[in-house]
């Protein structure tokens, strides 16, 4: 744990990293199991997508999802799954509001990404494994 960070802030940093890595890995998995990558490809480029990018996307939702979970490089992987989430934004903008309209508005995903700027300001919170180097001064990692 930090010592500069409260317990309650630590905790909260590790709900939202933990909630954040499991729906990510859900996701990723839909897109690699259920819909397929062709089918995931096929997708993209029907709203207007390279198809590649609908690979993409998978695999870094995948490994996103599994460093998120384990606290690896956690603040990096928020924000490198933003610019995902803001994709996913822009793609339902036409939608209106609400994520109950039809095709799905942008709300969820402009959580989404409200949720890992978040995690980005927070870091890794509690059993990280990456919390433990993090907290070493430069005089300990020499020593």
């Amino acid at each position: 744990m930090n010592p500069t960070t409260s317990p309650k802030a630590e905790l909260a940093a590790t709900i939202l990293r933990v909630a954040l890595g499991v729906l990510y890995l859900a996701h990723s998995l839909q897109k690699i199991f259920v819909f397929t990558l062709p089918g995931t490809a096929q997708f993209f480029q029907s709203i207007g997508f390279p198809g590649w990018l609908g690979y993409l996307t998978a695999f870094v939702e995948l490994a996103g999802g599994i460093a998120l979970l384990l606290g690896v490089q956690v603040r990096w992987v928020a924000l490198v799954l933003l610019p995902f989430m803001l994709g996913a934004m822009s793609v339902h903008l036409p939608n209106g509001w609400g994520f109950a309209s039809p095709h799905g508005g942008w709300e969820y995903p402009a959580f989404w990404a409200v949720t890992l700027v978040v995690q980005s300001l927070l870091g890794n919170g509690l059993y990280a494994v990456g919390a433990k180097a993090a907290q070493l001064t430069p005089a300990r990692k020499a020593a």
